[in-house]
């Protein structure tokens, strides 16, 4: 008789595992609790179905229960673990279908159980007309809360909140994007920040930076937002403030988080209990360019993440070998893409750190179309250890972000970026490709 898999969480990194493993190994019994209603979905896609740019949130999903089925993988939707005895390898499912709890038990066990927004402690969260973006569930309301919406504030100017503002705008909406930083994509440096200012305003979107939000009022309904630096009517409140790993049931069961707060686990994916497995956004990484626990919730970590835990319990060499924190995003006509540390970052780490910031073009100037393009290395004074970069284009060139965290992954130095062969034609790059531009100017 095979081996029992049991999988709890069902989207990206428990997808991922369940599927990788059977693959692997069809011997194995593998078997998804899910506890809401979708599984192995691209979340990442969201803001663009809010937009209409998707035209419908079942694009987003990569398989269904029943192309699992075919595949020998059973998966429960609407199925919620309460509890977990790892002494004995048992869990217990309600199923809210049906409105029943019963037992299984399980081999192995992947906690996949992810993430959820953070709510600022201010009054007013609990009213109609108050949202966050996480899960297909989370974007159905959104959806129907646009047909009526007219004008929306926006908690958070990071990833989501930006990709949002973006959304709500095509929609027609009044758009106030709120952040308590001095800038938007705050964990970033000043530079990428004030193109993203201009970007959104240009774009009709109102950036209000350096506020404290104190509450969200309304009765019963939201109706303006209460802010250090005064009040902005919306009928519509989007919270994009942070997310925070679901590790609850892995620390009732006796699974070690580590110093970020997520679950701790080694290279191949096993936590600190025997068969016992963690993947996606409940889970650290490690990170190269610290050389430390990381922690970094995004879709392609937790679908690498799956896939490592997936092969391992199939029995076949696998690792995980770590982020540099690498992550791209679109606001507007803009590309930004960000990978390692930022300069503030490296800073703040003891780092002797400098920086070089440059503009050039994604094709040469002569080139009809071509785009101013932007370029930050962030290296180490002495060494020249590249320590992180942006680019900041508009279009894919600014995936030549994919080059600066190659050489994180191994160390590169300024000496290494120029000594690359990279791409050129007139359509897609200077001569001097934007990369070597700024380590030139770095060095």
């Amino acid at each position: 008789m095979g081996k029992r898999m049991v999988v709890v969480g069902g989207v990206a990194g428990g997808a991922s595992a369940a599927a990788k493993a059977k693959r692997e190994n069809p011997d194995l019994e593998v078997v998804v609790y899910e506890k809401s209603g979708f599984v192995s979905y691209g979340a990442c896609g969201l803001p663009y179905v809010l937009s209409g740019e998707i035209p419908s949130l079942e694009r987003l999903i990569a398989r269904t229960p029943e192309e699992f089925r075919k595949q020998g993988i059973g998966v429960h939707p609407h199925h919620e673990v309460v509890d977990i005895n790892p002494e004995e390898r048992v869990l217990t499912v309600f199923d809210h279908g049906e409105g029943r709890t019963f037992q299984d038990r399980y081999d192995y066990l992947v906690l996949a159980t992810g993430a959820r927004p953070t709510l600022p402690p201010i009054p007013g969260t609990e009213q109609a007309g108050v949202y966050t973006l996480r899960s297909m569930e989370d974007g159905e309301r959104l959806l129907r809360a646009l047909e009526g919406a007219r004008r929306a504030a926006i908690l958070g100017a990071g990833y989501i909140g930006l990709e949002v503002a973006e959304a709500f705008r095509k929609r027609g909406l009044e758009v106030t994007l709120l952040e308590a930083k001095d800038r938007p994509l705050p964990h970033w440096d000043e530079e990428v920040g004030t193109l993203l200012r201009g970007e959104l305003e240009r774009h009709g979107v109102e950036v209000w930076t350096g506020v404290r939000v104190l509450a969200l009022r309304g009765s019963g309904r939201v109706e303006a937002v209460e802010t250090s630096e005064g009040v902005v009517p919306a009928d519509l409140v989007l919270i994009a403030t942070g997310v925070r790993p679901n590790t609850e049931l892995a620390q009732a069961m006796g699974v070690a988080l580590g110093p970020t707060g997520a679950i701790a686990t080694d290279e191949r994916m096993r936590t600190n209990l025997e068969g016992v497995f963690a993947a996606g956004d409940v889970a650290e990484s490690f990170h190269r360019v610290l050389g430390r626990p990381y922690w970094l919730p995004l879709g392609d970590v937790a679908n690498k993440h799956g896939r490592t835990a997936g092969s391992v319990i199939a029995g076949k060499e696998a690792r995980f070998h770590g982020v540099v924190g690498t992550a791209i995003f679109k606001a507007f006509r803009l590309a930004v893409a960000t990978t390692g540390l930022s300069w503030e970052a490296a800073l703040r780490e003891g780092y002797r750190a400098k920086k070089a910031f440059i503009q050039s073009r994604d094709g040469a100037h002569y080139y009809p179309g071509s785009a101013p393009l932007w370029v930050e290395l962030v290296y180490e004074e002495g060494t020249d250890r590249l320590l992180g970069g942006a680019v900041v284009a508009h279009g894919h060139g600014a995936l030549r972000v994919d080059v600066l965290a190659a050489l994180l992954h191994r160390r590169g130095t300024l000496e290494d970026l120029l000594a690359l062969d990279l791409a050129y034609a007139p359509p897609y790059s200077p001569v001097w490709d934007p990369l070597l531009i700024a380590a030139q100017q770095a060095r």
